[in-house]
């Protein structure tokens, strides 16, 4: 099934799976999606996570400590995929993949009912094999797009990406900002003269006022690092917090239900 925005600005929420626990990450997981959150990201924890900042190091490491391997990431998305239908996304860099196997990854993320995958340092021109196997099992293709990027290599993700492409709102790593930069409205400008896939805005994304102002211009916001510090901070009360902290986001969404593609 495609992944649907069915609000706008849909929430994508990352959490990486495995911090504190698998157990908790589920209850994180099932509690965010009650609370509104449309898509989640099931974050595989790596030992050398360079696209991330403090936060999301942090928690990889937390993660790693218990073993947390993209084999019982797979696992947790076919436990959420029995009661609940929000998109889920397998977000990861690209040696647990590698390692797998991209068939045989294909494979388990298709029997385990996620809907695609986000491989943060495939650079879309090397990723031919990757799509093939992927689209063999009729999952999406996510990539990102930076606004460094030139037109011709927007031209390129868009042609590859399905799904929705996921615009990097700044150069730099993942991170709560108190600001949004005005980059991250030129990027989407840009990307809608390639494609008409929904896209996502996200690093920095950390209150609902950034969440709403996203909501401007793009069809969701994804928030990672201010979810993962809000678990961070509220131990033994995770999914309660980050529930709490999804219906703050959504809160000041403006009732509106689609963005101008104009």
């Amino acid at each position: 099934m495609p992944i649907e925005f069915p609000s706008r600005p849909a929430l994508v929420a990352y959490v990486t799976c495995g911090d504190p626990d698998l157990a908790t990450t589920l209850d994180i997981i099932l509690a965010a999606i009650d609370a509104g959150a449309g898509v989640i990201e099931l974050g595989v924890p790596f030992s050398d996570p360079v696209a991330d900042g403090p936060a999301i190091q942090r928690a990889s490491e937390r993660a790693l400590k218990h073993g947390t391997s993209l084999d019982q990431v797979l696992k947790l998305a076919r436990e959420v995929r029995k009661s609940r239908g929000a998109g889920l996304i397998i977000f990861t860099y690209l040696n647990p993949v590698l390692r797998m196997g991209l068939g045989r990854f294909a494979a388990a993320a298709a029997d385990a009912g996620v809907d695609g995958a986000l491989i943060t340092d495939l650079p879309v021109e090397e990723s031919h094999e990757y799509i093939r196997m992927m689209r063999n099992r009729n999952l999406e293709t996510i990539f990102l797009a930076a606004p460094t990027s030139t037109e011709q290599r927007l031209r390129g993700i868009a042609e590859a990406s399905t799904g929705f492409i996921y615009a990097v709102s700044r150069t730099g790593v993942t991170g709560a900002r108190a600001q949004l930069a005005d980059d991250a409205r030129k990027l989407v400008t840009r990307l809608r003269r390639h494609t008409k896939l929904p896209i996502a805005v996200g690093f920095g994304i950390s209150t609902a006022e950034q969440f709403a102002a996203v909501g401007e211009f793009a069809d969701a916001g994804v928030v990672g690092s201010a979810i993962v510090e809000t678990i961070e901070r509220n131990p033994g009360k995770e999914a309660a917090s980050v529930a709490q902290f999804v219906k703050q986001l959504l809160a000041g969404r403006p009732q509106t239900s689609a963005v101008s593609r104009s």
